[in-house]
């Protein structure tokens, strides 16, 4: 009866928890998303009714999405954010914009995570990028990756669906990065693997020049680029792509090569046309003579165009048979009109040597015909050197008088200080070296006073009259001048100078220093050279000492005599010392 009783009679508890089932108190939706339907359309506004005791309303406008138009009715199913059970007024504060958002984030994350492209429109521009609506949910575009190139205008890609690639998702801060840039590439990729697979090395295609830089023009051939490389241009020389080509233009090209790996394409312009160096051997012998325009002038050399795809090199040694270590520029000057010589012709790796000075006399040829050794010349001084006077001679050459020929009686570090740049003075023409390019020339020689005999004979160690030294002899030499490479050195009793090397100044490598010698001193060598028109001599210790033993050996012991070499030559200063005695 109790219970009976306490049934027909509730409490206030009873009563409260009645109350919260009727009108959903204790199923609260709040914060989620619930479906409701659309009961009427009014001033802008969506009146939704979600089963609670009263309807809620949405603004028309939550509804719209950009690039697609409201469609909407009464009776129709929709799905809405509870964010409120009621207000002050009573309704249901519902949001369509926060149930579409909580919708989005679930789908984009699955595609996300399944690598998945999704659709969405491009609607505003931020800082640095855009933004786009996926459904619901606002992600950023940032500028680089709109598209694979820069793009100056992007108002025909506004609120138009279009798919991207979400780079990143965080949807704590409610962040998410997309990028069309990755749909292009991908898109791109695919037409080029099409494309390529169609092409073939060899093949002449149509393309049309997209963009010029320092080394070639990049080509579109329909989908595809190409690279024409600067040198497969033309046959002739092209210093810029820019000079024969310009963006827009179509142009016949032919397929060089094809890498199947990155799908890089090389392109050629030249390959179309005949090649200039088939025959060019037989076209430009060696020897002949040929006309050409300078095309380029280098430290080196210029280039001279032959004919349109022709070009030698007049290296700058070849360009003048007098004017040496001088700039190709202060010589010749771009689009001058030359006479070029032909000196070699290498087809195999397209290199043709031109000279320029061969076209002319040999001034060395030309100044030996017309003062031949013994002939007397007259110029100025140009140079004052070390070791003698350069003289400015008639064709443009130079000739040098060595310091042992300045005087017969006086050294010539002595006479040499009697003269200047701009002296004009007369010499004798000793020697003329056509291959070295060098005139040898002596003032001594036309002075009368050439000092006669006096000196002891040569093979008895003594001096030697210049008219007496030659090959063989045996000098005394006096030390004039002490080298890293050398000493010079006067030959006692005579005018003549002579020079011994380094490596002729004793046998044994470890006496082969120069500071063992001071000038002034005397010592005993063998001539190996004499020069009687340029009166040159070489003089050698290391000869000399070589000599003597041998003459010792076979005057006091042999090889199998078993006296040592101490020995021999010991035995050999005696008998010397004795017979000086």
């Amino acid at each position: 009866m109790a219970n009976t009783a306490q049934s027909l009679n509730p409490t206030r508890d009873d009563f409260a928890a009645m109350l919260d089932e009727t009108f959903g108190g204790g199923n609260s939706q709040e914060g989620s998303v619930v479906k409701g339907r659309i009961v009427a359309i009014e001033n802008d506004f969506v009146i939704i009714d979600v089963g609670l005791k009263m309807e809620g309303r949405v603004a028309l406008k939550e509804f719209s999405q950009p690039g697609r138009d409201v469609n909407l009715k009464t009776g129709d199913e929709v799905e809405v954010y509870l964010e409120r059970m009621e207000n002050a007024l009573g309704e249901a504060v519902l949001s369509r914009d926060k149930a579409r958002r909580e919708e989005a984030w679930v789908r984009l994350e699955d595609m996300f995570n399944k690598n998945e492209r999704v659709d969405g429109v491009i609607f505003g521009r931020v800082k640095g990028g855009f933004t786009v609506d996926l459904g619901g949910a606002v992600a950023f575009l940032p500028g680089s990756q709109v598209d694979v190139r820069p793009i100056r205008d992007v108002g025909p890609l506004m609120n138009l669906a279009q798919p991207f690639q979400i780079l990143k998702m965080d949807k704590r801060r409610g962040n998410i990065v997309v990028s069309r840039r990755a749909i292009m590439e991908e898109t791109r990729a695919e037409q080029r693997s099409e494309i390529v697979q169609n092409l073939a090395e060899g093949q002449v295609v149509d393309g049309i020049v997209k963009n010029i830089t320092d080394y070639g023009a990049f080509v579109d051939l329909g989908g595809i680029d190409g690279l024409l490389h600067v040198t497969d241009i033309s046959w002739k020389r092209v210093n810029h792509p820019s000079d024969v080509l310009t963006v827009g233009q179509s142009l016949k090209v032919q397929i060089i090569k094809i890498n199947p790996d990155t799908q890089r394409i090389s392109l050629g312009m030249k390959q179309l046309e005949k090649d200039p160096w088939e025959g060019v051997a037989v076209k430009y012998a060696v020897t002949s003579r040929v006309t050409g325009r300078v095309t380029n002038i280098t430290d080196y050399g210029a280039f001279v165009e032959l004919e349109e795809g022709i070009e030698g090199l007049v290296h700058v040694s070849e360009m003048s048979w007098t004017k040496k270590n001088v700039h190709p520029g202060k010589i010749l000057s771009t689009s001058e009109q030359i006479t070029v010589q032909v000196l070699e012709v290498d087809p195999v790796k397209r290199r043709i040597s031109l000279g320029l000075k061969q076209t002319v006399n040999n001034p060395w040829a030309t100044f030996s015909e017309k003062y031949p050794p013994g002939t007397t010349v007259e110029g100025e001084v140009k140079n004052i050197t070390e070791f003698g006077l350069f003289i400015g001679l008639d064709g443009d050459v130079d000739g040098m008088v060595h310091l042992s020929d300045l005087d017969w009686k006086r050294s010539g570090e002595e006479v040499i200080k009697e003269y200047k740049k701009g002296d004009v003075v007369k010499a004798q023409v000793l020697d003329v070296d056509q291959e070295k390019e060098r005139i040898s020339l002596g003032i001594k020689q036309l002075s009368g006073d050439q000092p006669e005999g006096g000196a002891a004979s040569a093979s008895s160690g003594g001096g030697a009259s210049a008219g007496s030294v030659k090959k063989g002899d045996t000098v005394t030499c006096e030390i004039m001048k002490v080298e890293e490479n050398g000493i010079e050195v006067r030959i006692v009793g005579s005018d003549m100078g002579a020079y011994i090397r380094r490596a002729d100044l004793a046998r044994d490598r470890s006496e082969q220093r120069t500071e063992r010698f001071a000038v002034g001193e005397k010592v005993d060598a063998k001539v190996t050279m004499v020069d009687a028109k340029s009166r040159k001599v070489s003089a050698s210790i290391k000869a000399l000492e070589i000599a003597d033993e041998k003459e010792a050996v076979a005057q006091f012991g042999s090889s199998d005599s078993g006296a040592s070499l101490g020995d021999i030559l010991g035995a050999a200063l005696r008998k010397k010392e004795k017979s000086d005695d």
